[in-house]
């Protein structure tokens, strides 16, 4: 960070500091700057001074209210990828897709090995080891621990009330057609990295294939007890 100006770099500083000496008076907690606890105390009080200049909405922050003005009326992405043709209207959104890059996971489970490169996808992840289910079938009011868990269930369940997208290059079926989107990226998209097979060394630059390929091995049970006859996978 570089500021031209004293006072900005002194406020920059504060991000650093742990010290937090701004308390609400409303609730316990407690804020590193002023401007980020003037800000939460809006949220109290249903206070949105930041307005938009081209529609009646207002916003609590004014970092609201440049997302809000990039995603519907200005349609500027100013954050974008030096190694890719991606770019972001978020700054956070950028330097999630920067990971994806780097392979960087700096948000691992205190529980098992898992580690993702955003904070949302560890949180959902730790509601396997909770068992925490806050999604609701809307037909039958059936729980799940994952939104996409129970998207399937919709799909194999309640198929007729839900609109389909076939994935064109697999059998998968999504209701949603963003999440097509993000399927394709996901599993189809070509990736200058390739993924190897640790089993046999293959490698692959689809997820979707390398995906399939693993199937055969993750069958085989390569592990022989020295004691008895049992066998397993893993």
């Amino acid at each position: 960070f570089t500021s031209v100006r004293l006072l900005n770099l002194k406020h920059h500083l504060k991000t650093h500091c742990d010290e937090k000496r701004y308390m609400c008076h409303l609730c316990p907690k407690a804020f590193r700057t002023a401007t980020l606890l003037h800000n939460h105390v809006n949220t109290h009080t249903g206070t949105k001074p930041y307005k938009c200049s081209e529609c009646d909405t207002a916003f609590v922050t004014r970092g609201e209210l440049a997302r809000h003005r990039r995603y519907k009326h200005t349609l500027e992405k100013p954050f974008k990828c030096t190694a890719c043709e991606y770019c972001s209207v978020e700054a956070s959104k950028m330097r999630r897709h920067i990971r994806s890059h780097t392979g960087e996971r700096p948000y691992p489970c205190d529980l098992c090995s898992y580690a993702s490169k955003d904070a949302y996808k560890l949180k959902r992840h730790m509601l396997t080891h909770t068992g925490e289910k806050h999604y609701e079938c809307c037909v039958c009011q059936a729980r799940f621990t994952q939104s996409g868990t129970m998207k399937i269930h919709m799909l194999q369940k309640h198929g007729e009330n839900v609109p389909k997208h076939q994935c064109p290059h697999c059998s998968t079926f999504i209701s949603q057609k963003s999440d097509l989107g993000v399927h394709l990226r996901n599993l189809h998209s070509y990736m200058e990295e390739a993924m190897q097979c640790r089993a046999c060394g293959a490698v692959f630059h689809k997820r979707y294939a390398f995906f399939q390929h693993r199937k055969p091995h993750r069958a085989a049970k390569r592990f022989r007890c020295a004691q008895c006859s049992y066998t397993c996978n893993q």
